[in-house]
Formats: C-alpha cells, sequence, structure tokens
C-alpha cells in the first residue's frame, strides 16, 4: 500500500474519488504523465506499471530519488532527525540553506531527508518559499510528529523499483513532449488566483497568467495529438474562460482547504475538473 509520505498544500487525498471517475477505463495500457506531481496522492493512488513524473521543485525531486535509490541510508538520516527534534533544532536545519557554501557539500540523500523533516514538523506541512527561494515556514509544534515512516518509504521504493517509473525535474512542456495516444496526462499545476488569496508560493518564480496560458496552450497541443488529458485547477471566470473551447469539459467539484492568505477563504471551495475526451 503505497500513499503520499508529504503533506502538501493543494494536495488531492479528498478528491481522490471524483478524480477516479474521470480516469479512463484503459489505464493500465497507457503511460501515466503527472508532470505538476507534488506530494504524489493521484499518482500513488493509481499505482501506474509505466510512469513519467515530474515538478518543477527541485528538493521535493531529491526525495522521490533518494526513496528509489538509496532508501536506506535515507531512513537512517530521518531517525537521527527524529531523535533530535525540538524548536532550536528546526530552525538550525530550516535555515541552513542560507549558507551556500554549507548547504551545497550536503549529499542529494541529506537533502532529501532535510525536506521530509521540515515538511512533518513545519507548520501545517507547508512548502513555501520567500522571493529568494528559501524555506521559511515556522516550527509546527507537534506533539510527537512521526518524521521516519520507515515501512511506507520501503514500499514506495520497492514500487518504484518494480515498475517502470522516470523521475524528472524540468519544465512541464519538455516532460510532456513525447506524450502519445497511448499516454494519459494528469496535471495539477499551482491554482490560478486572481485575488492572490490561493496559495501558490511553492517556487520564487511562482505560477502566473502567462504559465497557465502557456499550459493551456500545452493541452490543447496534446488534444491535437490524441492524448487524453485530465486537468485540476480553480473554477475563477479566467480558467473557466481560458479552457472555453468546445474539445473541454468542466466540471465542478468542491474540496475543503485549509491553506489560503484570507480566512473566508479557507473551508469548502469550488475547483474545476477539465477533460479533453
Amino acid at each position: 500500500m503505497v500513499k503520499p509520505y508529504l503533506k502538501w498544500a493543494g494536495g488531492k487525498r479528498q478528491l481522490l474519488e471524483e478524480i477516479k471517475k474521470h480516469i479512463p477505463d484503459d489505464i493500465k495500457s497507457h503511460t501515466y504523465y503527472e508532470p505538476f506531481v507534488g506530494a504524489g496522492a493521484v499518482f500513488f493512488a493509481l499505482k501506474p506499471q509505466k510512469a513519467i513524473i515530474n515538478d518543477l521543485n527541485s528538493q521535493l525531486i531529491l526525495t522521490y530519488n533518494a526513496i528509489k535509490e538509496n532508501v536506506d541510508d535515507l531512513i537512517v538520516l530521518l531517525k537521527e532527525y527524529e531523535n533530535k527534534n525540538n524548536s532550536q533544532y528546526y530552525y538550525e536545519i530550516r535555515n541552513a540553506e542560507r549558507d551556500a557554501q554549507t548547504f551545497n557539500v550536503l549529499s542529494n540523500t541529506e537533502k532529501a531527508a532535510r525536506l521530509i523533516y521540515l515538511n512533518k514538523t513545519c507548520y501545517n506541512g507547508l512548502y513555501r518559499v520567500n522571493s529568494s527561494g528559501f524555506f521559511n515556514v515556522p516550527f509546527g509544534r507537534y506533539k510527537n510528529p512521526v518524521i521516519c515512516e520507515e515501512i511506507l518509504l520501503r514500499q514506495i521504493s520497492d514500487y518504484f523499483n518494480y515498475n517502470k517509473i522516470t523521475i524528472l525535474n524540468g519544465d512541464f512542456e519538455c516532460v510532456l513532449k513525447m506524450a502519445d495516444k497511448r499516454s494519459f496526462v494528469y496535471l495539477d499545476p499551482p491554482y490560478h488566483s486572481a485575488d492572490k488569496t490561493h496559495f501558490t508560493s511553492y517556487q520564487a518564480e511562482g505560477f502566473g497568467v502567462q504559465e497557465q496560458e502557456r499550459l493551456c496552450n500545452v493541452v490543447k497541443e496534446l488534444t491535437v495529438r490524441g492524448v487524453k488529458c485530465l486537468l485540476s485547477n480553480s473554477d475563477s471566470p479566467f480558467i473557466r474562460t481560458l479552457y472555453s473551447d468546445k474539445i473541454f469539459e468542466i466540471l465542478s467539484v468542491k474540496a475543503k482547504r485549509f491553506i489560503n492568505a484570507d480566512s473566508c477563504g479557507r473551508g469548502e471551495v469550488n475547483e474545476v475538473l477539465i477533460k479533453n475526451f
């Protein structure tokens, strides 16, 4: 049984049953693409035998690769974090990346363990960076956070290594160039937020209107190539207009969100699923 090993803003665990209704019946014969994988709730729920997953967040992708390639050492490091965890230690680890000379000597597995530790112990499990790209979430003050889920990590490692799972760290458009009629693409980009209240601070450069428009153009190209796509986004006039072409079907869904710059935007919100098939 594999499932997400990280908490992630905008994660799709609560919408899995709704999303599954719109997954093609022949998904097992397809190559599964997820270019904004995040914590991978949909990916892990579907457990495809052949998949290409990607995220622009290089620190996040280090964790996927460490689980696949070096899970034993990762577990040792996480157990050490578990034993040392407290507020002072958290801030020492969080601020380490601000000293490039110290941070750059860490191995990729050490960087992966660091991110998992911060994710498990920071406030609300939030991944957020400032304009300089530095992680800036405060300590979460959990009583007994589970930092090392050894059984889960080993199960995920086995899944990665006994199936054809390719893990990439690049731009979504480049990742999707090889998708064809034997592919299925699920897209869960940072959501459009006209009023800047939705959480979108996954990376310093953000994902603005131009990126949303570029993504829509890529999905249109995929449609012409016969690639089946399913996309999640906020239910906003901009998104509905962007995907108003008759090739798309827009479905309304409700989700509960707990991270929002405006307290009125927390709780149940409207989102959309967009299909091209």
